[in-house]
């Protein structure tokens, strides 16, 4: 089992910065694929970004590419999400999740954490 906790979320204006943190536990992530998506009211959810413990090799979407970055510490056991130039449509929940590396389906999720962007 993995157990992951996300933090940071909260209310910042348009143009501004935010750090999401998603803490894990339970199991060494080495394996795992690290993934953040957000989820909108009344939009379906959206993969922003992935990354590869072991390596660091991340991935993101079109729609936040360029604003956001995908990290981790590996001492903390910790993933985080700088996000930059926010705007308004950013905002929605957002979720950590972890799949083992070569599955597709994300298994374990965190149970996210609000971001509101005001214009």
């Amino acid at each position: 089992q993995v157990q992951l906790v996300e933090s940071g979320g909260g209310l910042v204006q348009a143009g501004g910065s935010l750090r999401l943190s998603c803490a894990a536990s339970g199991r060494t992530l080495t394996n795992y694929v690290m993934g953040w998506f957000r989820q909108a009211p009344g939009k379906e959810r959206e993969n922003v970004g992935t990354i590869t413990w072991s390596l660091g090799s991340t991935n993101y979407a079109d729609s936040v590419k360029g604003r956001f970055t995908i990290s981790r510490d590996n001492a903390k056991n910790t993933v985080y999400l700088q996000m930059s130039s926010l705007k308004p449509e950013d905002t929605a929940v957002y979720y950590c999740a972890a799949r083992l590396s070569g599955t597709q389906e994300f298994r374990y999720w965190g149970q996210g954490t609000q971001v509101t962007v005001s214009s």
